[in-house]
């Protein structure tokens, strides 16, 4: 018998192994799918709109929408502060280097290209550089075309890139996280955990930046615009239809059709670029441009782009249909080029002729564009030691969310919160897990169960040990396990960070998902003929132990929990500058509501079993740290958690 045991614990873990990587596909698969369905309901509300008044309430809902995906915006009042670190002559242009506050302590670094002769008032535009490590500095062609055209240029540098590193190490002079879109992923964790999005942050220091113009004497507010290219025209198209004082707008290697976007290789992008329930709420990427109708806007694209040219084709023939309600087919412009993303090089001339066309009246045609380059990057550079945080402002998008989210919910989570957050849809009974592989101990009579959510290698010998205990055993790995390539964002982001995005673009999270299956796999556990349904339990490791916890709350047949090495709670991710693979149990807006606290105490008084618990980068708590951050659940009569430790052989103590 004892060799059968072994057989089948072997037999079940191959097989899982095997239909890991097959799983994921599958579920990339069901994601894009339920994608295509909502961008089809979209489509019908957009053959519907048929007259301005309906194209205005159109874009009326786009952006309350929009507003409450983000968090809305932050706060300001009054007048921008602004820090003057020096200037630079050119031929034809000069180049002031600011910086200007956008919220209190985060302040932004910018070069000003101003025209070297005349005084205005200038019209102006706004230059917001892609993902690039040197930000504001890859705008020096274009900030001095423009100059030498008679147009102010304000070139700044996105959170996270050039001078803005939010998580700087002043030693290795370096970012701790990696490259800019690991900045920016890691940035937006707790932002999420709050809900709210990166990306209102982005939105709130353009805006800023034109206050910072309209504010000069020598700005003619009136007529002012906005370039970006890649993660700048992400975060232009963004400004653009929530700002009104825009008049003019383009945008570079960043629209295309989510329709054509998520089966490329490319896929879901990073964290601002992946807005959670974007496209549940019957949003595309045309929503950003029909939203600035029917103002001036260029969508500019080249043929290789990352971002689908055939994706860009399609919604340029939306946005022109809705164009030309309003009567302004003119004002919209598809500037097209060859080559990969960001190359606009051959197209250079174009775009500036289209601002100087909107902006100066004049001929539209291409510009005399001359590139350039500068002579020595270090000239560019505002603050003294060339990061913010070293020089004039610490803060960063952790801190300030931090500072104004003292948030710690200590109520019971509720299933009605767990289902709205998570997308999770399963009911207890509803639908057996049919992969599910159950291994029995021998003898007659109803067993104890248990449901180990850890993967096959792990937990082989740990459910063999069960089984000769008397244990009715099955091991479950929930899909999406194993972790993809996402860790090339950021290893601080772990292996589900781009995976989760493409869910939560959806109304749906891995969380959720993970959670369904494990109450199909309960489904399946309970339905045997051997198994005592009053003593089932799930024990949950690493990010797992997270949908056991949430689990329990939807599944009374649930009657115990183990979890070990699992985040102890949402709150410490706020609470820690850094964190690790929070992307995988990423539930958006969670705080708001409960923390792994509230599902303890949900829970209760079925036994919860906690195993080194780990904070928010993953270091084992102690019980006296466990106890501490979650000292209302410890407080509260009906608790009923323990800490414990496996045995001295390394058994797992189930109750």
């Amino acid at each position: 018998m004892k060799r059968f045991i072994c057989a089948a614990i072997l037999i079940a873990s191959s097989a899982l192994a095997q239909t890991d990587n097959s799983a994921r596909d599958k579920l990339i698969q069901s994601l894009d799918d339920l994608a295509t369905k909502q961008l089809a309901k979209r489509a019908q509300a957009m053959a519907k709109i048929q007259t301005r008044a309906e194209a205005e309430k159109r874009k009326d809902l786009v952006r309350r929408k929009i507003l409450d995906l983000i968090g809305g915006l932050p706060a300001h009042q009054g007048p921008v502060a602004v820090k003057q670190f020096g200037t630079l002559a050119g031929d034809g242009f000069r180049i002031e280097k600011l910086a200007y506050e956008s919220l209190p302590g985060f302040w932004v670094t910018a070069n000003l290209y101003a025209p070297a002769d005349g005084a205005g008032p200038f019209p102006a535009v706004l230059l917001a550089p892609g993902h690039e490590a040197t930000g504001k500095q890859s705008q020096y062609s274009f900030g001095v075309n423009f100059a030498r055209k008679g147009v102010i240029a304000l070139a700044i540098d996105p959170l996270g890139q050039g001078e803005r590193l939010q998580y700087f190490d002043a030693e290795r002079k370096a970012s701790i996280i990696g490259g800019s879109t690991g900045e920016h992923g890691e940035a937006n964790i707790p932002a999420m955990l709050v809900g709210e999005n990166i990306a209102r942050y982005f939105i709130n220091d353009s805006m800023r930046g034109i206050d910072y113009l309209i504010a000069r004497p020598d700005v003619d507010a009136k007529r002012i615009g906005a370039l970006g290219c890649s993660g700048g025209g992400t975060s232009t198209a963004y400004l653009g239809a929530l700002d009104p004082r825009l008049s003019v707008l383009g945008v570079a290697c960043y629209i295309t059709s989510f329709q054509q976007l998520l089966p490329s290789p490319t896929g879901a992008q990073e964290a601002e670029q992946s807005i959670p329930h974007f496209i549940e709420q019957g949003l595309d990427f045309g929503d950003w441009v029909e939203s600035f109708a029917p103002k001036p806007y260029a969508i500019i694209s080249t043929t290789n782009d990352m971002f689908p040219f055939e994706g860009a084709r399609e919604t340029y023939e939306e946005v022109k249909r809705i164009y030309g309600i309003y009567g302004a087919q003119d004002n919209l412009k598809w500037i097209t080029g060859p080559g990969g993303h960001g190359n606009l090089g051959p197209i250079s001339p174009q775009i500036l002729g289209f601002f100087l066309h909107q902006l100066k009246g004049a001929p539209d045609t291409p510009a005399d564009f001359k590139p350039e380059r500068v002579a020595s990057p270090q000239d560019l550079q505002v603050t003294p030691t060339g990061q913010v945080s070293t020089s004039i402002g610490r803060e960063t998008i952790a801190s300030i969310v931090r500072r104004e989210e003292q948030l710690r919910p200590v109520k019971p989570a509720s299933a009605l919160d767990i289902r709205a957050l998570t997308g999770a849809t399963a009911k207890p009974g509803a639908a057996a897990l049919d992969s599910l592989r159950v291994m029995t101990p021998e003898g007659p009579g109803r067993k104890p169960a248990i449901l180990l959510l850890d993967s096959p290698e792990r937990a082989g010998p740990e459910a063999q040990r069960l089984v000769k205990s008397g244990f009715v055993v099955a091991v479950y790995q929930p899909t999406p396990s194993p972790p993809g390539n996402e860790g090339l964002k950021s290893p601080y982001l772990g292996g589900f960070n781009l995976l989760s995005l493409r869910a939560l673009l959806v109304g749906r999270s891995l969380v959720g998902i993970q959670i369904d299956e494990t109450m199909q796999a309960i489904d399946s556990i309970s339905a045997r003929a051997d198994v005592d349904k009053s003593k089932i339990i799930v024990y949950g490791n690493g990010a797992f132990g997270i949908i056991a916890l949430h689990a329990a709350v939807l599944d009374a047949r649930i009657r115990s929990v183990v979890v070990e090495n699992t985040l102890a709670s949402y709150r410490m991710v706020l609470d820690e500058t850094l964190h690790r693979n929070i992307s995988e149990v990423m539930i958006p807006g969670v705080l708001r509501k409960y923390d792994t606290g509230g599902l303890m105490l949900a829970i209760s008084p079925r036994p919860i079993t906690v195993i080194d618990p780990k904070d928010a980068t993953g270091a084992v708590l102690n019980e006296d740290q466990f106890r501490s951050a979650l000292d209302y659940v410890f407080q509260s009569k009906t608790q009923s958690v323990r800490v414990a430790a496996r045995s001295a052989d390394g058994q797992l103590p189930v109750p």
